[in-house]
């Protein structure tokens, strides 16, 4: 019951509204990795809920965020364009098979011989593909997206000195939204990434032959998926524990990421895993519970 209190309900108020943040920022994010990944944008955007809210359930490390991700989506590209979306959903399903086979092992145990130097190449590396990625975005534009850059920047670092009751972040995104909608700049915006769905998902089974031929066909990206995702996951959890001062369980955070898995291939969704970014978004906007997790989702 105690740890219950501690993981739900011990920091209501800064949970909801962290979570909202990166609700807010997951939805571009998820649509981008479905083109990455060749998919249409529900496919990532169904995963992204799905996986963040069973994780919050299921999940070794509360407060961490989870969803589909651009290095899980890299791995689908292949796939996908040889053998279509049905194959996707059963790698997805047998991917998560695998994360729940890896966590009864205890191989979520050997992150502790993982060197420090590892995980801080790691973050740095990630920080600078983030910020190439982001650069398409910032180039033949028109003055109104610099403009509205360097607000964004300002008052993500300059509104803490005034309050830090509410996110910067959250400020930052319905501050610049209403400025956009009011004046009507010309500003590419979330929605022309892509179409939105507009309906809820459905449990599916994926439409294709149950034979070792398609094992064979989906078991090398299921297993490369695995791993990719329980690397990122693990780390991302030992980052989250050293910026809350706690200590996650990682063998059950691989199992929590296969069951994730396995419920968003069952509704159309792609396989995901731990999101770095979006977890230190979520911890530095005061999220630190599950409840931050699951309100992202």
């Amino acid at each position: 019951m105690h740890s219950i209190k501690r993981d739900w309900f011990a920091n209501v108020r800064n949970d909801l509204l962290a979570g909202l943040v990166v609700a807010l920022a997951l939805i571009p994010e998820a649509i981008a990795f479905s083109i990455i990944a060749g998919v249409d944008p529900k496919v990532g955007l169904y995963a992204s809920f799905c996986i963040a809210v069973v994780i919050a359930f299921v999940g070794g490390r509360p407060g961490m965020i989870s969803a589909a991700t651009g290095a899980m989506a890299l791995v689908m590209v292949t796939l996908v364009r040889e053998h279509g979306l049905e194959y996707l959903l059963a790698a997805t399903i047998l991917t998560g098979v695998l994360q729940i086979i890896a966590g009864w092992v205890r191989l979520g145990a050997l992150m502790r011989f993982v060197s420090r130097s590892v995980v801080t190449g790691f973050v740095n590396a990630l920080a600078i593909l983030i910020f190439l990625a982001q650069l398409p975005e910032l180039t033949n534009v028109t003055w109104h997206v610099y403009a509205m850059t360097a607000a964004g920047l300002t008052i993500i670092y300059g509104f803490p000195y005034i309050t830090k009751a509410i996110p910067s972040p959250l400020v930052t995104i319905v501050v610049l939204t209403a400025v956009a909608m009011f004046i009507d700049l010309d500003i590419r915006t979330v929605g022309d990434m892509g179409a939105l769905p507009d309906t809820l998902p459905v449990f599916l089974i994926p439409d294709i032959p149950l034979n070792l031929a398609t094992l064979a066909i989906i078991f090398p990206y299921a297993l490369t998926l695995m791993v990719v995702g329980l690397l990122e996951s693990l780390m991302t959890a030992t980052i989250v524990d050293d910026l809350t001062d706690t200590r996650s369980d990682k063998n059950r955070e691989c199992v929590g990421q296969g069951v994730a898995n396995i419920a968003s291939g069952f509704i159309g969704g792609m396989a995901g895993c731990a999101m770095i970014g979006q977890s230190v978004i979520n911890v530095k906007s005061g999220g630190r519970g599950r409840l931050s997790t699951l309100c992202a989702g």
